[in-house]
């Protein structure tokens, strides 16, 4: 099954809550998990990743918290899904750095795995953050 870990579920709440939901310029790990019922080390590892990726940024200290470090126009779902899981792949001979594929000589379905691969990452690359916050205003709100 094809499918986003909770990492990334965690990651792209976490995204859109300091998009859109933070009440103030910075937000901190503890009001973001409790707000979605994640896992408090779990999110600062998650938050962690997305700071050395250069997604968001980070400021230390007793008032310190996280903010996106772009425009939420500008991150995409893709390059979140990287940062916190590594190479976007269905199938381990079409995703970068994969392994050696044994039927590699013989396989008949690659071009095909390659397309639907190559599908999978535009729709990911060219849905942002912003993007996600307008559909759920749409399912919440309605067209």
């Amino acid at each position: 099954m094809l499918k986003l870990t909770k990492k990334v579920d965690y990651a792209l709440l976490a995204l859109h809550h300091m998009g859109y939901l933070s009440v103030g310029p910075l937000a901190n790990a503890k009001e973001i998990a409790e707000t979605y019922q994640i896992p408090v080390e779990m999110l600062a590892k998650i938050l962690q990743t997305l700071s050395r990726a250069d997604i968001i940024a980070s400021e230390n200290g007793p008032k310190g918290g996280y903010a996106l470090s772009r425009l939420p126009e500008h991150i995409s779902v893709a390059e979140i899904i990287q940062a916190v899981e590594g190479p976007i792949g269905i199938a381990d001979c079409v995703t970068d750095g994969g392994s050696p594929c044994m039927q590699e000589d013989t396989c008949t379905i690659r071009t095909p795995i390659e397309q639907i691969q190559q599908r999978i990452r535009a729709l990911l690359s060219d849905m942002s953050v912003a993007d996600m916050h307008h559909q759920t205003l749409t399912a919440v709100v309605g067209p």
